[in-house]
């Protein structure tokens, strides 16, 4: 609207608002041009029409009257159309910024945008829309005024910059559930950013209300791209064509409304109407397809078959699953590890486990060592896949590249800090969080689509494992953290080393107490002790890691036999599990993979 009435050639130390009462002709006409364009909900021209954004052009005495004005106008247009138009009474931020990040007083806001949204439901809106918002407690006075004024339903829009944020600091994650708290009808996101921005925002909404079980439709209104100057005039450069493109990417990442802020035309609209008719046109379509029984209506390329993976297999028939945790060498040459991988698959593993920079060591990467040990030793990998020091782009590219070389099973991680390795001063920046990572995988590459909600192609096959710890310090943390993961989406779990096996049946005890008995396959995590050194220091350096003092004591009367000893204890340890397991996950003591072997053979 603000694009239109600058294009038009009124002067902008006007107040745009009061052109509902002082040239009505100059908004009907923009109205009836976005109708024409194909809109099904056109916005009243009262974005800055409280009282205290009035008060500029000293005309806050008249904010009824533009805003009803305002509300007939859209109306008039909607009701010549001859089909269904539904207008929305449009509600900006006050201008000022409440306490505490300012001086305005919350009572001051609701009064504000109370005497504003009494006109807009008297001027007979079907619809609120509250934009363009920064601050969450600015909006909620805006809804709090909307439900004590009138019923009509709530679109609640934010507008995040370039860094996914609100110009207060307000990520989407956390608009979106601040948002369905307040029970607004719609959460929006509108302006700043052009539409790849904005389809970023949609995005991360509906990740957020699919973990909360909330049903709100979202709305998404980009601006044309960003704003440049040129002489005195601003232009955007995001064309029609690239909007039609964008309507349909935000509807696949989860947006029921499309339409455009700053910089959008009616020629924008008009594209966003033909792509989403298109759209339209084409599910009616596939659903005849499906009726029919024509087999392109589900290519099989897309369905999700568990069959390409060894591992889903035996998890679906349920044997008992055994992987070694291998690490890829400091160099190119994977001779060796490939020898290791066939003693390990002759020796029974069910699968090899490759860590990838572990202990943020130096070292060939994870997914390269993956490919060498399934083609040299023929058998299946489970990739470790660290989100640390991955941005969400590497994510995504890296996610396509290992499905491409074959690479089915992922164990999804944090990853280790680079403080603790070689390099210290690398850096540790990540976008998504190992829950994140999983849930994307699941519900977006197994679905064929990016984060975005954009189409990748042929649907992904992956299978993915997380990270779990039985012995935990906080089993009440440990087991809603665990829980989350399962909602996300998990396949498995590989949990940390177990040295008592009494404790870890306190944590499974105490997750049936709180979610019911855990159905999430686990493979325990079995570390033989080398030594009584190694004992003392996983006890007393290595965080997160339980060893009882009794085990330390055995390790310590051993004597020269330590080694043979902590072979003989984790085949014990493991005879206790294995009743309450479905596999086990051997993590080798400096890289001693022939013990494992031996331990595979003796205890599996």
């Amino acid at each position: 609207m603000g694009t239109q009435i600058y294009a038009s050639g009124i002067d902008v130390e006007q107040s745009f608002d009061e052109l509902n009462v002082l040239h009505p002709e100059v908004v009907l006409g923009i109205h009836r041009a976005y109708v024409r364009a194909g809109a099904d909900i056109v916005e009243t021209n009262t974005f800055s029409a409280t009282a205290l954004q009035l008060q500029r052009w000293g005309i806050e005495e008249r904010t009824a009257e533009i805003n009803r004005a305002g509300a007939a106008l859209a109306r008039r247009a909607a009701d010549e159309a001859g089909r269904r138009i539904f207008v929305a009474g449009s509600v900006g931020p006050l201008g000022v910024r409440l306490a505490p990040l300012g001086s305005a007083k919350a009572e001051d806001a609701f009064a504000a945008f109370r005497e504003q949204i009494t006109a807009l439901a008297e001027g007979g809106v079907d619809l609120l829309i509250l934009e363009t918002f920064a601050d969450l407690v600015e909006i909620e006075q805006a809804v709090r005024a909307a439900r004590a004024t009138c019923t009509i339903p709530i679109i609640a829009s934010m507008s995040f910059n370039r860094e996914g944020r609100t110009l207060t600091g307000i990520t989407p994650e956390a608009a979106a559930r601040a948002l369905t708290e307040l029970g607004v009808d719609v959460l929006g996101a509108n302006c700043s950013t052009g539409p790849r921005g904005v389809c970023d925002v949609v995005s991360r909404y509906r990740q957020v209300l699919d973990e909360m079980g909330a049903t709100q439709p979202i709305s998404a209104m980009p601006n044309a791209g960003y704003p440049e100057t040129r002489g005195e005039r601003l232009f955007y450069p995001a064309s029609p064509d690239y909007f039609g493109q964008y309507a349909q990417r935000l509807i696949e990442a989860g947006a029921q409304i499309v339409g455009g802020c700053c910089g959008t035309t009616p020629d924008h609209i008009a594209a966003m109407r033909r792509a989403v008719d298109a759209r339209a046109s084409a599910a009616s379509i596939s659903k005849i397809h499906a009726v029919r029984g024509i087999s392109e209506a589900e290519p099989t390329s897309t369905r999700n078959e568990t069959s390409e993976s060894a591992l889903a297999n035996a998890l679906h028939s349920g044997a008992f699953i055994t992987t070694v945790e291998m690490e890829p060498p400091k160099s190119a040459n994977t001779t060796e590890l490939e020898a290791n991988a066939r003693m390990l698959r002759d020796a029974g593993a069910t699968v090899l486990d490759i860590s990838d920079i572990p202990m943020a060591r130096m070292r060939m990467t994870g997914m390269a060592a993956a490919l060498k040990v399934q083609q040299a030793a023929a058998i299946e990998t489970v990739l470790h896949f660290p989100v640390r020091g991955r941005n969400l782009l590497r994510v995504q590219g890296d996610l396509l590249a290992a499905h491409a070389l074959g690479v089915r099973n992922l164990f999804v991680t944090m990853g280790d800090p680079a403080s603790i390795g070689d390099y210290p001063q690398a850096f540790d920046n990540h976008d998504i969080v190992p829950t994140g990572l999983v849930q994307l995988i699941k519900s977006g590459f197994n679905e064929g689509k990016d984060s975005a909600g954009t189409s990748i192609g042929d649907a992904c096959h992956f299978v993915v494992g997380v990270a779990a710890n039985l012995t935990p310090g906080d089993l009440d943390k440990e087991a809603r953290l665990l829980k989350k993961k399962i909602e996300c989406g998990a396949d498995f779990a590989l949990t940390q080393p177990v040295f008592d096996a009494e404790h870890a049946r306190r944590f499974l005890s105490r997750y049936a107490e709180m979610f019911g008995p855990l159905e999430l396959p686990l493979l325990v995590g079995i570390l033989p002790l080398s030594s009584v050194r190694h004992a003392v220091f996983l006890k007393n350096e290595v965080p997160g890691m339980m060893l009882p003092d009794t085990t330390v004591a055995r390790m310590e009367r051993a004597g020269d036999q330590a080694r043979e000893e902590g072979l003989q204890m984790a085949g014990e340890l493991l005879a206790e599990l294995r009743p309450l397991v479905r596999g086990v996950y051997f993590i080798p003591a400096f890289r001693r993979y022939d013990n494992i072997a031996r331990l595979i053979r003796q205890t599996v």
